[in-house]
């Protein structure tokens, strides 16, 4: 096998909870982005325009969109006779093996692709930030600074810090402490999950922690280098980021999309972000429809009106409908005469004529109040919402619903309307 330099692990099995009734059929680094993208693009597509031709993609949770997304990696140019792009699932063997438990034990059960390279280096990356960088950039400090462990770190509010791992560092930038969501932090320099091991020591960290149960790179990797003598430096990247946790910062990330100079943008040359397209006919646009600061996929029809939205491909929005500050992603249908306020739509939604969504006072949502929040309607995957019905907001909808699910025909702020397939 031909030897190289520095090959990328991918973690993209994360379930994404916090997403809600997007993921429930869906891992999270899968989940549509910007209209054509889904999140896992942007990581791919940094990865090849570093210069990175070798990525493994660890998956676990629902893999089958994430790997029919992958396929052999023809759109990120990762179709390779060597190297390329490898999805690895968990597997089977003799002993020491189960369900990836973390995410250093998701690396260590795949110690033997990696030894197949024998890499000098290995990128560990996380499958769901939307971010554009140059991973060689962070390699060339990685050698300048004779690092055993590189860790991309950038500055956040302070009052925000406690949600991160943070760095505390000399002022050669070598990483003296780092606490793992504290409580009050001391620095304001926040890991992004990046890093860049030289292989040897990562090698030797994953074996002397292998019984480790849940074994992480943020509780218990990176503490074993620095107990272990080995020299940690961050490096500071001052780019856009974004985690899309949330359904708040999910939805923030793609209406910063339609600003009309982005913070973050998809268009440019020198970088551009591949996608797996799909063969679908051109936009309509109907000479009555009125669109606003949005953006419009490949194969959408328009014959209403489209405020502040991100449109995915194969939408249809009918006559006299009007979708305002919402995402709304492939193949989904949109009623005539409907009225869309901030909502979060998913794949093959099926929204019935006069329908209103996003209305009333907002209130704490009922299940899962930390989740449903930002004042949003989220509708999961292949939900059917019938005609005339009026929904508030902090709500969520999964699953064919049927007016009798909507008491007075409405679903009041804060409800929601959870139903499995065949129910």
């Amino acid at each position: 096998m031909i030897k190289k330099e520095m090959i990328a692990m991918l973690l993209a099995g994360g379930q994404g909870s916090r997403l809600g009734v997007l993921t429930e059929k869906v891992a999270k680094p899968a989940v549509a982005f910007g209209g054509k993208y889904r999140i896992i693009d942007f990581p791919l597509s940094n990865c090849i325009n570093s210069g990175i031709d070798t990525v493994g993609v660890l998956t676990q949770y629902q893999p089958l969109r994430l790997n029919t997304h992958i396929g052999i990696g023809i759109p990120w140019d990762l179709d390779r006779n060597v190297g390329g792009v490898t999805v690895l699932p968990p597997y089977e063997a003799k002993e020491n093996t189960d369900w990836y438990t973390g995410t250093a034990n998701a690396i260590f059960q795949n110690l033997a692709y990696m030894e197949m390279y024998n890499p000098d280096y290995v990128l560990i990356l996380s499958g769901d930030h939307i971010y554009k960088m140059d991973y060689e950039v962070m390699l060339d400090y990685h050698k300048a600074n004779k690092s055993d462990v590189t860790i991309a770190c950038m500055p956040v509010p302070i009052e925000e810090a406690s949600r991160f791992g943070v760095m505390i560092t000399d002022g050669n930038g070598r990483i003296t402490e780092f606490e793992e969501k504290p409580e009050h932090p001391r620095s304001n320099l926040a890991s992004m999950g990046i890093y860049i091991f030289s292989w040897p020591v990562l090698r030797e960290s994953l074996l002397a922690l292998k019984d480790q149960p849940g074994c992480d790179f943020g509780k218990h990797i990176l503490p074993y280098c620095r107990d272990n003598g080995k020299r940690l430096f961050a490096y500071e990247f001052n780019g856009y980021w974004k985690d899309v946790g949330t359904l708040g910062s999910y939805w923030e990330a793609n209406m910063e999309l339609i600003d009309i100079i982005p913070e973050f943008n998809l268009y440019e040359e020198f970088w551009k972000i591949y996608t797996k397209g799909d063969v679908i006919p051109p936009q309509y646009i109907s000479s009555e429809a009125k669109i606003e600061r949005s953006i419009i996929s490949e194969g959408a029809e328009i014959y209403g009106e489209v405020h502040n939205c991100v449109i995915g491909a194969d939408v249809t929005v009918e006559k006299g409908a009007v979708v305002r500050d919402s995402i709304i992603m492939k193949h989904a249908v949109i009623g005539a005469g409907c009225e869309i306020n901030k909502a979060i739509i998913a794949e093959e939604v099926n929204v019935g004529e006069n329908v209103v969504m996003g209305i009333g006072d907002e209130v704490p949502n009922v299940y899962k109040p930390a989740v449903y929040s930002f004042g949003l309607v989220t509708v999961g995957e292949g939900s059917v919402i019938p005609p005339g019905v009026k929904i508030g907001k902090n709500t969520a909808i999964s699953g064919a619903t049927c007016p009798e699910d909507y008491p007075d025909g409405e679903l009041a702020s804060g409800g929601v309307i959870l139903k499995k397939d065949g129910e």
